[in-house]
């Protein structure tokens, strides 16, 4: 998507109501380099399958919480979508985790708020983020995420810009893709 990558100072997603990432900006991919390293991309299968998201999100039990309530949501207006039984599926025979949060029958409509990531190469991001609607297609929320001006998080996502670059540029020299993620591999200094 163009508008995508005309957001340059935040990072933007796309992803529909299963939490499946479709589309992001280079700011996007770097922010969730954790969740494209082991694809199909969904939020809600890294949250509750994949360990390294107890590290990613500060707060793991708030980023539990709300997936497992945009989920029933999204269930709630459409029953009947066979994609979205799959992964609730999955997710309630692979995660004890998801089947209790699943069974509470919390719902949530997550359009605004502040955000906290751990990510590996820059630190501890606070970002606002806000969702918005595609008239073209009501079943895509792009989201945009932001720090607040001279903070830390923009610092942070200003370096996570300049790492992003790098990563493209190395991928671009090596043509393979396993390049965008072999300096999530590099050990800390």
């Amino acid at each position: 998507m163009l508008i995508l990558d005309a957001m340059t100072g935040s990072s933007a997603v796309v992803q529909n109501g299963r939490l499946d990432i479709l589309a992001a900006n280079r700011l996007g991919y770097a922010r969730y380099s954790e969740i494209f390293a082991a694809p199909p991309a969904n939020h809600a299968r890294f949250v509750f399958l994949d360990p390294r998201a107890h590290d990613f999100y500060p707060d793991w039990q708030r980023a539990a919480n709300d997936t497992a309530a945009i989920l029933r949501a999204e269930a709630g207006g459409d029953p009947y979508d066979r994609a979205l039984c799959n992964l609730v599926g999955e997710l309630s025979t692979r995660s004890e985790d998801f089947r209790v949060r699943w069974a509470e029958h919390n719902v949530h409509q997550h359009r605004t708020g502040v955000k906290q990531f751990r990510h590996p190469v820059v630190g501890l991001l606070e970002l606002s983020f806000e969702a918005m609607e595609l008239t073209a297609d009501s079943g895509l929320s792009p989201m945009a995420y932001s720090a607040e001006p001279a903070s830390p998080s923009q610092e942070s996502l200003e370096l996570l810009a300049s790492w992003a670059a790098t990563v493209e540029r190395e991928q671009d020299e090596n043509g393979s893709v396993d390049a965008a993620f072999s300096l999530l591999d590099r050990p800390e200094t």
